[in-house]
């Protein structure tokens, strides 16, 4: 993966890129993105890969122009644009797939194939989303994975999550990236995408990982019913981190769009 800029209206974007095949644009959880993640490496096999990240996120500079859902959705756009791709596979995890569908929703006819994974921006009050703006990091690997010992060795790459050190330094950056996500996601993730659903055009798969706790699996018949003719993978032994836990799975799923 190579890390890139490229130029919008309002601020410069850097974006990973890799990869050769059919134009597929990622977009990342609350959580980030980084150039080892595992998914991304793997669709590099088959697609060329752009994973923008939001402004805020890594070394990338913050943008108040951003500041509601209609600004996140636009500006993806204007990512897609700048990068000179028409119609690429949209595919988004968790707060990126929020923002996907919302893509996919403003602009129907401009989104033909679509991939939410895990995706906020329902809300439905029996089986309320987690509030991940309260959650420590010794508490993240139960929470996101379906094996917490197994996810706590993927989630720290084997630094003691008790370290000042680390603590500081995730305490840093969470500042920062949640900051922009709060926007959207903050106090809940429920933008109106509701109502805006029956939009979608695009074929469109949706993956769920069985053991998800901080979106519920129930939300996957919510997103499954609100767009047409969607079809739904559900993977298990796999939590809200499904793109790390089951990645050839969610990859195969991904596939299904070709």
């Amino acid at each position: 993966m190579e890390l890139k800029t490229v130029h919008t209206h309002h601020v410069p974007v850097r974006y990973l890129e890799a990869g050769s095949g059919p134009d597929l644009v990622f977009l990342h959880s609350a959580g980030g993105v980084t150039a080892e993640d595992p998914l991304l490496n793997k669709l590099a096999e088959t697609h060329h890969v752009y994973a923008p990240l939001v402004p805020g996120y890594g070394d990338s500079e913050e943008c108040p122009e951003i500041r509601d859902m209609l600004d996140f959705t636009l500006h993806s756009w204007d990512v897609v644009r700048a990068l000179g791709l028409t119609d690429p596979i949209l595919v988004g995890h968790s707060m990126g797939g929020m923002m996907a569908a919302e893509m996919a929703a403003i602009c129907p006819d401009a989104v033909s194939r679509l991939a939410l994974i895990c995706p906020t921006g329902l809300w439905l009050d029996d089986h309320p989303t987690a509030d991940i703006f309260s959650v420590m990091p010794y508490e993240m690997p139960a929470l996101m994975f379906h094996d917490a010992v197994a996810g706590a060795a993927m989630f720290t790459a084997g630094t003691n999550v008790e370290d000042p050190g680390f603590l500081q330094s995730y305490l840093v950056r969470n500042a920062r990236q949640l900051g922009m996500a709060g926007r959207i996601l903050f106090p809940i993730p429920e933008r109106g995408l509701s109502q805006r659903l029956y939009r979608i055009a695009a074929k469109t798969v949706v993956i769920w990982g069985d053991s998800d706790r901080v979106v519920s699996p129930v939300y996957a018949q919510a997103f499954k019913r609100a767009i047409k003719d969607a079809s739904l993978v559900s993977i298990p032994e796999a939590g809200h981190m499904v793109p790390w836990e089951k990645t050839a799975e969610v990859a195969a799923a991904i596939g299904r769009l070709a």
